[in-house]
């Protein structure tokens, strides 16, 4: 297998801050497999960094050589490269399976027997500011029917009025780990009468007795993620959350991601299809499986400035696919 792979620094419009830190700069790498393409997007709270994907891909050069078609087995082998490096056994798999498709001269999507969905929204991300720059950052970026705000600090509850105030659409809250339970039972109260969709990693990701506590004492649905790296992770969150946020660069790729769908489903979850800040490279795979999925958190590549690919667009607020072969991205 000859990979080759280039990377970018990519640039955020705004600042993009969380409870994981603020930043304008994203460090990404791109693989190409004799023109298939996939995307590493690490962050440093999953472990990752440019050189550790470098030198995962690096590792998995030497030792993996396969048949486009026998995709398990790719994802069977890069486990036995290394374990974790979720985001960088992600492009390999992405590269994969756009290659795949492509020999076969058909989308991804059709590759899986889905049919593209004309009715699902992606949310567009309000990261964390003062309240004012929040309501105008929702004010400046109309157009979209959901719209995520970050919350997890103090005065949060105001941010989230702010964006409120700005526009009538649905609201969806991700704390990204950045409460305790007392917080989070409070915080939740006011939520459910700011009309919030749902919450996103209320705590942190190990505690267990705080997610029962949670589903004891508030109704607001709860979405998982920072949690759930794999399928093999879904079932310890079975009766404490609602569904579960997949992302491709979290989880190893596409092919885990439609494992985890799956498990998702037979435990009655809601699914959402979630990114990083991504390239159209990254987005457009997540994109290709997304019709599966409840909810759709796809907004990476519509926060930079520099994307140096085109892919998946967003209509009207709504996720428009590709029609051409594989992922359907091509290069700006």
């Amino acid at each position: 297998m000859k990979i080759k792979t280039e990377e970018y620094d990519i640039h955020l419009i705004n600042t993009f801050r969380t409870t994981h830190g603020a930043r304008d700069v994203m460090q990404i790498l791109i693989v190409n497999i004799d023109e298939g393409l996939g995307e590493a997007s690490p962050v440093h709270y999953y472990g990752e960094d440019l050189n550790t994907v470098r030198n995962f891909i690096n590792k998995a050069a030497g030792k993996i050589d396969i048949d486009p078609f026998q995709l398990e087995k790719l994802s069977f082998d890069l486990e036995k490269v290394g374990a974790f490096n979720y985001s960088a056994k992600a492009a390999i798999d992405m590269a994969m399976h756009d290659l795949t498709a492509k020999k076969l001269g058909i989308p991804l999507y059709k590759f899986f027997g889905i049919t593209p969905r004309t009715d699902l929204a992606t949310s567009f991300t309000i990261s964390i500011s003062d309240p004012d720059t929040m309501k105008k950052q929702t004010e400046k970026n109309k157009g979209y029917h959901v719209y995520k705000v970050k919350v997890g600090v103090p005065g949060d509850i105001e941010m989230i009025e702010a964006v409120r105030d700005a526009t009538d659409a649905k609201i969806r809250v991700d704390a990204n780990e950045g409460w305790n339970v007392k917080e989070a039972i409070s915080k939740i109260r006011k939520l459910e009468k700011l009309d919030v969709e749902f919450i996103e990693q209320p705590l942190h990701r190990d505690d267990f007795d705080g997610f029962r506590i949670l589903r004891s004492k508030t109704e607001l649905p709860i979405i998982v993620d920072e949690g759930v790296f794999r399928s093999t992770d879904i079932p310890k969150y079975v009766g404490l959350a609602d569904g579960i946020n997949i992302k491709l660069s979290k989880s190893g790729g596409v092919r885990e991601g439609m494992k985890m769908i799956s498990v998702a489903r037979a435990h009655k979850m809601k699914v959402m299809i979630g990114c990083m800040v991504e390239t159209s490279v990254g987005i457009t795979a997540a994109a290709q499986i997304a019709s599966l999925a409840d909810y759709a958190d796809l907004d990476g590549n519509i926060l930079i400035s520099d994307d140096p690919f085109k892919g998946v667009e967003i209509v009207n607020g709504y996720i428009k696919l590709p029609d051409g072969p594989g992922l359907g991205v091509v290069k700006r």
